[in-house]
């Protein structure tokens, strides 16, 4: 059976298209149960470079989950700021069943291997919670620089040390390790509301164009699939795809995923770092 992966316009509204777009992959009753709780891991590195998921966003996804007992949004310290300090930027979120979690400051922890070092995660990115990724779209970084995915990439977040620079020189195997042993994602939302690109320099916004776009899917490896599409890459020359894929964790193959909603040849979002930027057509 091919992955599913849900492409939606947003302009008629963020919660509109999230839960059309659950609709398309088949629901997620399946996680939507009281007696479950939910870890968000969001992504934010540095709130001002702007390339996190948007409030409106924020609010749509946990919003479908209201059956939940407990809903985690969670983050690590990292070198700009405290976990805690950065999901701030969500507070509007926050209520007895939303909670923010620092994933630096749980007692309650697992050890696991990643890129050949041990390091102590914490338990609530384990069975018995449904996982969930979320992040924006991040683009071309320039000529000749990496590019690593939103969902996937996210997950360097989850290491609970400031020193997550380490695993730089390693990355792609890091980061398919953290998917693999944590036994993979429940579900993979990437907001592309805007599209990021450009190299970050710390404390400056990234260059970002509006794209309105939600991706969605309970095989990360798949969003991350079609998001490296929908920027003008071949997933399968992305070695973290490639690596998730050989280990059995998703789909890279865009021909063995089923794309529901809009077809990628009419959003993909081209020249990210010209002048001149364009979408084959704007989404309805």
């Amino acid at each position: 059976m091919k992955s599913k992966v849900a492409i939606v316009g947003t302009t008629g509204g963020f919660l509109r298209a999230y839960q059309k777009a659950i609709t398309l992959i088949g629901g997620i009753d399946s996680l939507n149960v009281k007696d479950r709780d939910i870890t968000i891991k969001l992504g934010v590195y540095d709130p001002r470079a702007l390339n996190h998921p948007t409030l409106e966003a924020t609010k749509a996804v946990v919003g479908v989950f209201k059956d939940a007992h407990q809903i985690y949004l969670a983050e690590s310290d990292n070198h700009v700021a405290t976990a805690l300090e950065r999901l701030q930027l969500w507070r509007e979120v926050f209520s007895h069943r939303v909670l923010p979690f620092s994933l630096s400051e749980d007692p309650e922890v697992r050890e696991v291997d990643i890129a050949g070092e041990i390091v102590s995660l914490s338990h609530i990115l384990f069975k018995p919670y449904f996982r969930v990724g979320f992040h924006a779209l991040r683009g071309s970084r320039g000529p000749g620089q990496p590019l690593y995915g939103s969902i996937l990439k996210n997950l360097l977040g989850i290491i609970p040390d400031i020193r997550k620079e380490r695993f730089h020189n390693k990355l792609s195997v890091a980061l398919v390790d953290m998917l693999e042993a944590i036994g993979g994602l429940d579900l993979a939302v990437i907001d592309a509301t805007y599209t990021y690109f450009g190299s970050f320099q710390r404390g400056k916004p990234l260059k970002r164009i509006r794209t309105e776009l939600l991706i969605v899917g309970k095989d990360a490896v798949a969003v991350d699939a079609v998001g490296y599409a929908l920027v003008g890459r071949e997933p399968l020359e992305i070695y973290s795809l490639l690596e998730a894929m050989n280990r059995g964790l998703g789909q890279a193959d865009l021909e063995k995923i089923k794309i529901e909603g809009e077809p990628i040849e009419n959003v993909k979002i081209e020249d990210l770092n010209k002048s001149s930027i364009s979408r084959v057509r704007a989404c309805s």
